[in-house]
């Protein structure tokens, strides 16, 4: 995960609340995104 840019992340989580992935693996992100204190509401996916 440390891997990920912010960005990437945000749009990661995105992708994976639209797609319906496990919610174990939405939950790691959620938790990367708090570590990291980055805020998924301040971007949007684009495409």
């Amino acid at each position: 995960m440390e891997l990920l840019s912010d960005e990437l992340l945000i749009d990661t989580y995105y992708a994976a609340i639209q797609f319906k992935l496990e919610p174990e693996f939405i939950r790691l992100l959620a938790l990367e995104m708090k570590r990291r204190q980055v805020n998924p509401e301040a971007r949007k996916i684009t495409a």
